[in-house]
């Protein structure tokens, strides 16, 4: 008998995603579409769904779909809106599925000045580089966890009249996107 990931992300929406409050029809429906184990390696694909942060790569993780799905939803992504994903796998996907200009980076690289509406960084990091909101277009979203601890915060960043404005979300915990973590401090 094969698995039946289909019927696996409609169960992973009905059960992790709404009943997180994730409301946004536009997001919950690429969810139900996108193929997350199509991003797992050979032999952890029948997981894709769980709840759980999933390895993709060394040090890189799918984020749960709950934290996930209230990222996407605090961006309001709308079709034909030039989004980036950064260090974003399944976040590109959902995207995608929404009918969004989605372009792919890792967590090193700097994006381009200006482009973006929206920005999504599935990892959490202890600070935002700079690079990344000046990514941000007028009216731009970026979506992120910033952790110091073993709990974040998802942030939105935002940029109106040419400053950056920022709102927690939720709370969330996410492992640390390599080069994010905490910086070691000397203490006596």
């Amino acid at each position: 008998m094969t698995f039946d990931y289909h019927a696996a992300r409609l169960t992973m929406v009905e059960s992790q995603v709404r009943t997180s409050d994730v409301t946004d029809l536009h997001v919950q429906d690429a969810m139900r579409l996108a193929a997350r184990e199509s991003l797992c390696p050979a032999g952890r694909q029948e997981i894709a769904y769980a709840d759980a942060e999933i390895e993709y790569a060394p040090g890189l993780y799918l984020l749960r779909p709950r934290a996930i799905g209230k990222l996407l939803q605090a961006l309001k992504p709308r079709p034909g809106e030039a989004a980036l994903a950064i260090a974003a796998p399944y976040g590109a996907l959902v995207l995608k599925q929404i009918g969004c200009d989605v372009d792919s980076i890792d967590a090193g690289k700097a994006p381009a000045k200006g482009k973006y509406k929206l920005i999504v960084v599935e990892g959490a990091v202890t600070e935002v580089p700079a690079a990344w909101c000046a990514a941000l277009a007028e009216g731009g979203r970026l979506a992120v966890i910033v952790r110091e601890g073993p709990m974040g915060k998802s942030r939105l960043y935002e940029r109106c009249d040419g400053q950056i404005v920022w709102r927690e979300v939720f709370d969330a915990a996410a492992p640390f996107l390599p080069g994010f973590e905490p910086k070691a401090h000397f203490a006596f």
